[in-house]
């Protein structure tokens, strides 16, 4: 079933879904939603699967006509949507009737937003998942981003009788700040004492070099006890490796599935949704934390979403 018409493409809309998972050992990396958080609610708003694919857009968004009726959900940075020019709510089941027209103003927080559509996005599957490496030129839409006149299919699914909406305390808000929760290492025995403070007490700043591959961070210079490289080994989203220059670098969705840089710490994947929203000149504060911190966090979230789910299904 054909969804949308592409009539402007936005900077760089791709199709993305929870991500590729499984396949690291062969060099592929997870891609996926850089906000996690953001796509499953999009998607719960339609009765979606939660991992279903979705349309991940950054800072300028796109325009769509609609080819058929479609609900849709638009949630992540506020990007003032409008539908036939006239202004749609983000975080709630929205209606398109065919020949509709769905645009987006300027992206006033935050760096990126979702776009679900009722029964998912209908591309084909590549290792398991539907969403685009644009490096590697596969997945989603013909393995790139978005052009103009590009067709956007979903699937044939029963409209929703009853529309849904994300209680207002459970809404993000994004600022040009953000503060990340972290557990150090796997490698943070290789930096000094005051390399460690500094990296946890001081702000740094989103630089230019900023995509979904990873950020670049610019801000005081990590300290290393010695030798500033390792064996290369294995990269995760939310990693965080310092060159010799004492820079961070905190990867993302799209990295590279090895690295040869030591790894002060690792940001909790709770927290790794809301730095999916960062853009170029915010700024990243981080904390020190517990695995088992972490692990309390992650649960705590995945309380709400379940308590989400229960909730949709009985209205």
């Amino acid at each position: 079933m054909r969804v949308f018409q592409t009539v402007k493409p936005g900077l760089f809309t791709t199709v993305q879904d929870a991500g590729r998972h499984g396949y690291l050992k062969y060099g592929v990396p997870i891609s996926g939603a850089m906000d996690q958080f953001s796509l499953t609610v999009a998607n719960l708003l339609v009765a979606n699967n939660e991992n279903a694919a979705c349309l991940e857009t950054t800072l300028v968004g796109p325009e769509f006509q609609a080819l058929a009726e479609v609900q849709i959900a638009i949630t992540g940075g506020i990007c003032t949507p409008k539908i036939n020019n006239q202004t749609a709510p983000m975080w709630q089941t929205l209606t398109m009737r065919e020949g509709d027209v769905l645009s987006f103003g300027k992206m006033e927080s935050g760096c990126r937003a979702y776009i679900a559509t009722r029964g998912g996005i209908n591309v084909s599957l590549v290792l398991g998942s539907r969403s685009t490496y644009v490096r590697g030129g596969f997945g989603g839409n013909c393995g790139r981003q978005l052009k103009t006149g590009d067709t956007i299919s979903g699937f044939d699914t029963k409209p929703l009788l009853n529309k849904h909406r994300l209680p207002e305390e459970l809404i993000p808000r994004f600022s040009s700040h953000f503060k990340a929760n972290v557990v150090l290492g796997p490698q943070a025995e290789m930096f000094t004492e005051k390399g460690i403070e500094t990296f946890l007490s001081n702000q740094y700043r989103v630089t230019l070099e900023a995509d979904r591959m990873g950020y670049r961070l610019e801000g005081s210079t990590i300290g290393h006890m010695g030798k500033a490289d390792i064996v290369s080994d294995a990269l995760l989203p939310g990693a965080i490796q310092v060159p010799k220059n004492g820079k961070p670098i905190l990867v993302m969705k799209d990295a590279q599935t090895t690295g040869g840089y030591p790894k002060i710490a690792v940001v909790v994947a709770s927290d790794l949704s809301s730095l999916g929203q960062a853009k170029p000149d915010d700024r990243i504060e981080f904390s020190k934390t517990t695995i088992g911190q972490a692990h309390e966090k992650s649960l705590q979230l995945r309380r709400s979403l379940d308590d989400l789910k229960r909730t949709m299904k009985n209205t």
